[in-house]
Order: structure tokens, then C-alpha cells, then sequence
């Protein structure tokens, strides 16, 4: 096993790496070899990068020679996925950027992409805090809405002007956001899915998916 990377981050306004986070880890490492035969040079974008701990370990085990960008919208997830990745020794490329999933990309260039979203539902998804200062970033990591799927939603429908001819994407969900019923809507648009990894963590029941054309 490939040992976790270690964090440069204020757990008081960016989400502190837990279940959710080892488990893409370890989705990760488990498709290393299907990874590296697929792909040689990708472009390799995090969205919601929170520490930076899941892009620092990719680019030290999974694909070294990728080109990496995290996105977060907030900055202080921003400066703590490059803080963590130097911590780390460094990247040969990443890039971070302040934006809304992936609206600051163009289009059709993305060849792996991993998100760990805000999965747990609530009555809506809190608005963007006003000022660097403010308590509420965090909330913006963990709540996604009546069935924790609104942020998720945005991006899974948007897969054909995201991701590359070859891309493929991980995606984690909570048992609440009825994965087998994702990936079935999914395919109906072209796209197929694998269950990577599945896990109970405490209350939790966490599973990663990973997405490519049909």
C-alpha cells in the first residue's frame, strides 16, 4: 500500500481528509495498472480538492507524469491542495484554480477526473461565504442538497463537454444518493459505469464509481 500523503491545510475551513477520502484513495490505487495502461500523459483535474490530499497521492503513486489541476471554490481548498502537493515533493505540473466545478476548463480536455462531492443531503446547498474569513466554507464540502445529489447532478450531466474522447471519471457517493440508480441514468446517455470499491464507514456506506463511454 502506498503511503498517505501529508496535509498542509486549517481543518477549520477546508474538509480534513476522512473515510471518504482513504476510500478514493484506495479506488485509486486499486486501478493503477487499468490506469497507467490507459493513459500516458493525462490531464488529471480534482474538483472540490479540499487538502489537495487525493491529487498529492495520484501524482506520487498513480500517474507522475500527468498534468494536474485542482479546483475548488474555495481558496482555501485552493492554497491547500498546492501546499499539500509541496509538502509532498512537488508535482511536475499542477495548477490550481477558484471555480465552480469545472467552468474555468475548456472543453473536452480532461482525461481523469475525480471528485468527492458534497454527498450529504440537506434542505439546500449553502451559498458561496462572502468573505475569505468566514466559518462557513466548510459547509460547502459536506452538503449537497434534498438528496445530496445537486451539486453531482450538475457535473454528471455535463460529462460529454468535460471529459476527453478517452476520459473516464471517479465518483464518490453515500448510499443516499442511490448510486445503482445514477449509474443506470447514466447509461441511458451513453455512458457506462463500474462499482470500483464499496465500504461502510461508521453510519456511513460510501462507494466509488468510475464512469466512461459506453
Amino acid at each position: 500500500m502506498f503511503p498517505t500523503p501529508v496535509v498542509d491545510a486549517d481543518f477549520e475551513k477546508v474538509y480534513e481528509p476522512a473515510e471518504d477520502s482513504f476510500l478514493l484513495l484506495d479506488s485509486l490505487e486499486q486501478e493503477l495498472e487499468y490506469i497507467q495502461k490507459r493513459f500516458k500523459n493525462p490531464v488529471v483535474v480534482e474538483i472540490g480538492c479540499g487538502s489537495g490530499v487525493v491529487t498529492t497521492f495520484s501524482h506520487k503513486n498513480i500517474v507522475p507524469d500527468g498534468l494536474f489541476i485542482t479546483t475548488d471554490v474555495n481558496p482555501h481548498a485552493c492554497r491547500s491542495s498546492k501546499a499539500t502537493s509541496l509538502k509532498n515533493g512537488g508535482a511536475k505540473y499542477l495548477d490550481t484554480l477558484q471555480s465552480d466545478l469545472t467552468t474555468s476548463i475548456r472543453s473536452n480536455i480532461i482525461d481523469i477526473l475525480i471528485f468527492n462531492p458534497p454527498y450529504v443531503p440537506a434542505e439546500e446547498v449553502p451559498q458561496i461565504p462572502k468573505n475569505e474569513s468566514d466559518y462557513e466554507w466548510l459547509d460547502l464540502a459536506l452538503l449537497g442538497g434534498s438528496d445530496g445529489m445537486a451539486v453531482t447532478d450538475r457535473l454528471l450531466d455535463n460529462f460529454d463537454q468535460i471529459l476527453s474522447p478517452n476520459g473516464i471519471a471517479y465518483i464518490l457517493f453515500c448510499a443516499r444518493n442511490k448510486p445503482k440508480e445514477v449509474a443506470d441514468r447514466m447509461k441511458s446517455k451513453g455512458w457506462d459505469s463500474e462499482l470500483i470499491i464499496n465500504r461502510k464507514a461508521g453510519w456511513e456506506d460510501l462507494s466509488v464509481y468510475k464512469f466512461f463511454r459506453t
